[in-house]
């Protein structure tokens, strides 16, 4: 227990009005904002050698000095080119990236609560001013270096700053010859318990964090999914250059010039590594980063995108998550009267308690005296003496429940018309409650100072506080009925404990949650732990919160089943009230049994855990026990959270999920999504997308291979049915540019398949390449084959272009291909695919007709039939890749069932 002496009290008493605005604008005008030095700007040249670097563009760099060598100036110009474009499409979708990144940054910026004109305020962190008088409580990270002047049972994690894993207890400046280090407070350490007050002494790269924040600098770093793509790509690499290496031993064997089979091998390499891969990774994670935050899903971390496509089991709290988080006080029960219905919506005190007699109204502006009986008294001054009497015992239970409050309440203003709270939501709920009955907490506070204070701890599962009265002292404790209800605690017969604690247990069989409240006074002094306190209470009675379901949670976790997401709830609530709330919304079926009190978590096996849906009681460590059960069993984990209680498990698992509009600074710091709107649903449209990405990405690897695939086996087939040389180096290289430019990149953006969310999500262990990828590609890449192969055997039979007609088909089936690997055909969705691909196949044509690129890539116009019978084959690429996609669907679908 902590007192707050004399000195301290004229210390907050000094600062209790904190700056005036006028003077915190003119101190931030001055000195600039709170912000640590801004991420190093990655430069112009940075960025494209870092596209350089990547495997399949060093394998066009060392084919573009190969035929330079062997002086083959156009080819080495086409290969170039190829470079240019790439990169150039690359360094933009970088430069996207991180604009739509800093905007997230930004909608993502800590807040901090201070004092202003002599009223509490939230404002963004980067506001924070020299002198500002800061407001902190449990969870909340500190925004600037501070001097404490007001302290209650405050501890500190400094373990980002020190590295020292053990919080630290921090203390009032009294001013008394103490230890200066205990009235300090450091920029990005973390409240873990209990509150105070704090002037700022140094802001921005002036504070302690800031002067480590100058010492350190990062570069961009690659995505897991990227990293797996680099490695495929050095496979592929690897694989093209040793298949070019037999097309070129094959041509030297039948008796083709030397440099011409070297530039051919090489424009071949060129031509089978999908080198536009980087720019679609890099436009995929963009995007969808984008499209999650249109729907309220602030990407903190780019690798969220990608894994939140697989995400197998969705861990949520209930408070806000579930429920709507605003809480409202229900009813109310009192020893030897019974219980009392409360009316009213939202944190407005205003409504009625119902009782067997006349209903109470509240009596607004009605003032509190030094005793309970006084307060009740005054506060039915409009009513008659039998209704004082019988709501005196809800006056004196509503009245401690204000005084053991850290909360307050907001009045309507312009901007919001609703009441709002200000702190912990039940706090506030039971603030509104004893509005209702003409209670004020102001001047319950003026009538009763409190002078000493245990703060609620997820140990304890109690708050209790001391308050100064007329010739003693009175304290009251509030807490959960099992911390609270016991004869160590309260002065209470065993009969009336047994009856409070059988009303608790029916208040939470209703999906209520429960406090008790008991109190007592005594004279002399304050012991200095709440075990000197906290015996010999008289309980006062109990008071059962609503937190009812949100509108929406039902149809999210149903949509949550068909995704193939398994939810569970993991709260620290009444298993009774966690049981009904989990029924209400779907996650518990009619006859499933899977509710865990977690005080008996650790007698459970590894499957007893996973087969478990509900789990209450929950305390940090054992939220971190059921996270990691499921990854343990190959589970990839998204978990939801709002409290500093949560941020460890937040960290352990695959994707925290934090609260952006109720959730602690400590919640939203340890995620890797911030929930705008504090709405599940966001959770279920975040994962979405991020399907969307990776079926983007495999999109483009199926056409961009099943293209490099035909363009080998062409050029080896080739020679064996009589066509010598199949195609010249720059026509391989031109068509590589056309179908892995643009309409690749195009590919990145379209949007996500109708049934994406109606199939379970891809195992977190699956290859790139896998679910039958790398087969398809090959049925593909045989099809483009056999129509290029079809048409030039054709066409030398007849005396006809024939190396023209290839050029032309093997171009546009691979274009037919993209066209058919749209996810939503015959929609306007992503309208840049068909409009690339009709101006790949333009210039394609372009090719053949225009004299200049004639010139330059070796061809010959084509007669009216040719280009007809060239074009009827080169389509057979749309519903080839049609028949492989219903074949695979086929397949994982029976997969799905069997399973």
């Amino acid at each position: 227990m902590s007192a707050i002496d004399q000195t301290t009290q004229a210390a907050s008493a000094r600062h209790a009005a904190g700056l005036s605005s006028p003077e915190a604008a003119r101190r931030l005008a001055l000195n600039g904002p709170n912000a640590l030095p801004p991420r190093r700007r990655v430069r112009l040249w940075q960025r494209v050698l870092m596209q350089l670097r990547d495997p399949l563009v060093a394998v066009l760099l060392v084919a573009a000095a190969l035929t330079i060598g062997t002086g083959d100036w156009t080819d080495a110009g086409v290969i170039l080119l190829v470079i240019v474009v790439n990169t150039s499409v690359g360094v933009a979708q970088e430069v996207k990236a991180d604009q739509s990144i800093a905007a997230l940054d930004a909608l993502t910026a800590p807040h901090a609560r201070v004092v202003r004109d002599g009223l509490q305020q939230e404002i963004a962190s980067a506001d924070v001013v020299r002198g500002d008088l800061l407001a902190l409580g449990e969870g909340e990270i500190v925004p600037a270096d501070a001097v404490l002047v007001q302290a209650a049972a405050l501890l500190v994690d400094e373990s980002a700053l020190t590295g020292e894993s053990v919080p630290v207890d921090k203390g009032a400046d009294t001013g008394q010859g103490a230890d200066p280090a205990v009235s300090k407070l450091s920029a990005g350490t973390v409240v873990v318990r209990g509150r105070g007050l704090a002037t700022v002494t140094a802001t921005g790269a002036d504070s302690a964090m800031g002067r480590i924040a100058a010492l350190m600098g990062s570069g961009p770093t690659l995505t897991p999914l990227q990293r797996r793509l680099v490695g495929v790509g050095r496979a592929l690499a690897i694989a093209a250059v040793a298949l070019c290496a037999v097309v070129l031993a094959l041509g030297l064997a039948r008796g083709q010039a030397v440099e011409l089979m070297i530039v051919t091998a090489i424009s071949l390499v060129v031509a089978a590594v999908p080198e536009s891969l980087p720019a679609v990774v890099t436009l995929a994670l963009a995007l969808g980063a984008r499209r999650m935050a249109a729907r309220n899903a602030l990407v903190r971390r780019l690798p969220a995108v990608e894994t939140l496509g697989s995400v197998t089991v969705l861990a949520t709290d209930k408070t806000g998550t579930i429920t709507e988080g605003a809480m409202l006080a229900r009813a109310l029960w009192t020893p030897g009267r019974g219980a009392a219905r409360i009316e009213g919506t939202g944190y407005e005190p205003s409504g009625r308690i119902l009782r067997a007699g006349p209903p109470r109204e509240a009596a607004p502006g009605a003032d509190t005296d030094a005793s309970a009986d006084a307060a009740a008294a005054t506060a039915t001054a409009t009513a008659t003496a039998t209704n004082a009497d019988t709501y005196a015992d809800a006056v004196a239970l509503l009245s401690a429940a204000a005084l053991c409050n850290d909360a307050a309440l907001r009045a309507p203003t312009d901007r919001n018309p609703a009441w709002t709270a200000v702190g912990d939501p039940i706090e506030a709920a039971l603030l509104a409650a004893a509005g209702k009955l003409g209670l004020d907490s102001a001047d319950l506070a003026a009538a009763y100072p409190r002078v000493a204070e245990s703060p609620f701890d997820s140990e304890r599962r109690r708050m209790t506080t001391v308050h100064r009265r007329p010739g003693g002292l009175r304290v009251v404790c509030k807490g959960a009925p099992e911390a609270l209800l016991k004869s160590g605690v309260l002065a209470e017969s065993p009969s009336v404990i047994a009856e409070a604690s059988r009303r608790a247990e029916d208040f939470a069989r209703d999906g209520l949650r429960v406090l008790a409240v008991a109190q007592a006074e005594f004279s002399g002094g304050i012991p200095r732990d709440a075990a000197g306190l906290e015996h010999d209470l008289r309980l006062l009675g109990l008071v059962a919160v609503l937190d009812p379901p949100r509108a929406s949670a039902a149809a999210t976790i149903a949509a949550c089943r068909a995704a193939g997401i398994a939810p569970i709830l993991i709260t620290g609530d009444h298993p009774a009230t966690a049981c009904a709330i989990a029924r209400d919304v779907g996650i518990l079926r009619s006859g499933e049994d899977g509710v865990i009190d977690c005080r008996r978590l650790g007698g459970l096996s590894a499957d007893e855990v996973r087969a478990a849906r509900v789990f209450a009681r929950a305390l940090p460590a054992q939220k971190l026990a059921v996270i990691e059960a499921h990854r343990a069993a190959g589970d990839v984990v998204a978990m939801t959270g709002d409290g500093v209680n949560d941020a460890p498990a937040l960290r352990r698992a695959d994707i925290g999920v934090a609260m952006g509009d109720r959730g602690t600074e400590v919640a939203r710091q340890a995620a890797d999504l911030v929930l705008a709107d504090d709405e599940l649903a966001t959770v279920v449209h975040a994962a979405e997308e991020g399907r969307r990405v990776y079926a983007n990405i495999r999109r483009f690897l199926l056409y961009a291979l099943a293209g490099g695939s035909a363009e080998i086996i062409v050029m080896l087939l080739g020679p064996l049915l009589g066509l010598p040389l199949f195609l010249l180096p720059s026509q391989i290289l031109w068509i590589n540019l056309l179908t892995h430019g643009l309409p690749g990149v195009a590919l990145g953006s379209e949007p996500v398949d109708p049934g994406t969310m109606r199939r379970p999500p891809r195992p977190p262990a699956e290859s790139v390449l896998g679910a039958g990828l790398w087969q398809r590609i090959l049925c593909v890449g045989t099809v483009i084959s056999a129509v290029t192969l079809g048409v030039a055997v054709w066409g030398h039979a007849d005396g006809r272009p024939w190396q023209s007609m290839a050029f032309f088909a093997l171009g546009a089936t691979q274009l037919a291909v993209g066209l058919a690997s749209r996810a939503r055909p015959g929609t306007r969705a992503n309208p840049l695919l068909p409009a690339a691909i009709a101006g790949a196949l333009a210039l394609q044509l372009a090719g053949l007709y225009l004299a200049p690129l004639r010139h330059l890539l070796g061809t010959q116009p084509l007669t009216g039939l040719e280009l007809l019978v060239v074009s009827v084959l080169s389509a057979l690429g749309y519903p080839a890749l049609k028949i492989v996609q219903r074949i695979g669907a086929g397949r994982r679908h029976a997969d799905h069932h069997a399973t």
